[in-house]
């Protein structure tokens, strides 16, 4: 008598194939740490977080010491718009001054990292929330930017409010969560020398944090593929000067900006890569770390 054919066999084969394609990675990144910047259309998606946070947990799981920073932008601007309160962007930062950083605060390092924090809980981690001020953990100081005026090629100092850049990173507390597998999620708010609020980009925090740690993988999430040439093709590995070229030519522009930024500085320190990922693709995280060809853009110095 012929057996019956298990129509799902060859989808049980693949799930096989695809663990044993991952093997290699688990062992070689092994009690690594990734800081992971989590932002862009997945925050607002359930779908898509919930996604995210089975991965981190699986991450976890798998030996690999997972730090998440996630940022909200949307999230403030929708509250700014309510509150009606008007904001601007110099290069993809938000010019903050007192009334801005207080509705910066309230939603970064509550609601959202609250939101964050329960997501990886309800996945099976052991999560705990914080921003830059717990634990002395982000001191900041404001953040200078300088602009050219095209006629007259004088530069000037603007004006960017409580925006801040990180100064000093203490990690003490994130391997103090290390040691006892708890998932740190930060949000990207600090402290300044007379205890003021800054507000940071949260691309610059994460990769000023994988420096602090010595994090093996920068991992930015975002809402394109990765870093596109001027063909709108996507570049998917890169060296820190063919990067520097993209930026010196307006290649990258806008919010691109300081994720470039971020990546090229954390790049030169003990970071082995950093890496731009699309958000909305589901899993994006695993295809990257536990496949062969990994997905998006990533830099890194050869």
């Amino acid at each position: 008598m012929t057996k019956p054919i298990d129509q799902s066999l060859p989808e049980q084969l693949q799930i096989a194939k695809t663990l044993a394609e991952a093997l290699p990675y688990m062992r070689r990144f092994k009690d690594q740490t990734f800081v992971i910047k989590f932002g862009g259309h997945a925050m607002g998606d359930s779908a898509l977080a919930d996604l995210f946070a089975h991965d981190v947990v699986l991450l976890k799981q798998v030996g690999i010491n997972p730090v998440v920073v996630h940022g909200g932008g949307p999230q403030i601007g929708h509250m700014l718009e309510r509150l009606k309160i008007q904001s601007s962007f110099v290069d993809g930062l938000r010019v903050t001054d007192a009334a801005t950083v207080e509705i910066v605060e309230m939603v970064l390092a509550g609601s959202i990292n609250k939101q964050v924090v329960s997501a990886i809980n309800r996945a099976g981690g052991c999560a705990v929330g914080l921003s830059g001020k717990d634990a002395d953990l982000i001191k900041a100081q404001p953040l200078q930017r300088r602009s050219r005026d095209p006629g007259s090629q004088i530069e000037r100092l603007l004006d960017l409010g409580f925006v801040g850049d990180p100064k000093v990173i203490n990690p003490t507390v994130l391997q103090k969560f290390a040691e006892a597998d708890i998932i740190p999620v930060i949000a990207p708010v600090g402290f300044g020398d007379n205890s003021e609020t800054y507000n940071i980009n949260a691309d610059t925090v994460a990769g000023a944090i994988a420096s602090a740690l010595g994090a093996a993988k920068l991992i930015m999430m975002t809402d394109v593929e990765g870093l596109l040439d001027q063909t709108r093709t996507l570049v998917r590995r890169l060296s820190p000067e063919a990067a520097q070229v993209m930026l010196r030519d307006g290649t990258v522009e806008g919010g691109m900006i300081p994720k470039v930024e971020t990546c090229l500085s954390t790049v030169k320190g003990k970071t082995e890569a950093a890496h731009i990922l699309d958000g909305r693709v589901p899993h994006v995280l695993l295809l990257e770390v536990f496949t062969a060809h990994g997905v998006g853009t990533m830099i890194v110095d050869d």
